[in-house]
């Protein structure tokens, strides 16, 4: 017996209607007839839903199952589809921090080659305090809603708190010291202030992904 036909089966087991059982799994009547019609497959959060909802163990919805239509079986498709949802994560990653340290590196070109001296003042306000401010607890908000990176998530705030310090200390700081020929530590306070806006950034991620479950479950 394939996967659609265990999921029919197990739902008119349960004395269920595709209505009933869309309603009670959150998604459409539609999604539910093309599970059973094979015209598309269930992921494995829905496979276990189905289980409790039916009443049914997953050893019977997933197990001693034949070929589905394209010679795969279920467990090849949660395979694949978990290789997928990998591969765009990966993707996704290396897209937020692309976008992070392309905005980093404008702040950088912007200010050697298109800032005056007399422009510091205002580039200092829109660009480090306005727009990597800005953009540091996006990416990190981003990060905490999606679960990015695991535990070491939490590490990121320090290194985006450096890479915070850095943007005065590459532009400003290094033009004055090249300008009086001295030499400047880094605004060592800066890493902080950087670190804690990344911080608030992945705990409202975290926050918001946590209630949209809840949401989700509750549905």
């Amino acid at each position: 017996m394939n996967i659609g036909s265990k999921i029919k089966t197990a739902r008119n087991e349960a004395g269920l209607t595709q209505e009933n059982a869309a309603e009670l799994l959150g998604v459409s009547r539609q999604t539910v007839s093309n599970w059973e019609n094979e015209k598309s497959y269930p992921d494995i959060v829905s496979v276990i839903r189905m289980s409790d909802i039916y009443n049914v163990s997953l050893d019977r919805l997933l197990k001693e199952d034949s070929s589905m239509t394209d010679g795969k079986s279920y467990i090849d498709y949660l395979e694949d589809s978990t290789n997928l949802v990998k591969s765009k994560n990966k993707l996704s990653k290396i897209i937020l921090l692309s976008v992070y340290l392309f905005i980093w590196a404008l702040s950088e070109i912007v200010f050697w080659f298109f800032t005056q001296p007399s422009d510091a003042m205002g580039y200092s306000l829109m660009f480090i305090w306005i727009i990597m401010p800005v953009t540091t607890f996006i990416v990190s908000m981003i990060i905490g809603k999606n679960g990015f990176f695991g535990k070491v998530k939490w590490i990121l705030p320090i290194v985006f708190g450096i890479m915070f310090m850095l943007v005065p200390y590459s532009t400003l700081t290094f033009s004055n010291m090249e300008a009086f020929h001295t030499f400047r530590w880094p605004d060592f306070p800066m890493l902080p202030i950087g670190a804690a806006i990344s911080f608030a950034g992945i705990a409202l991620g975290v926050l918001i992904s946590r209630k949209t479950k809840k949401k989700t479950v509750k549905g």
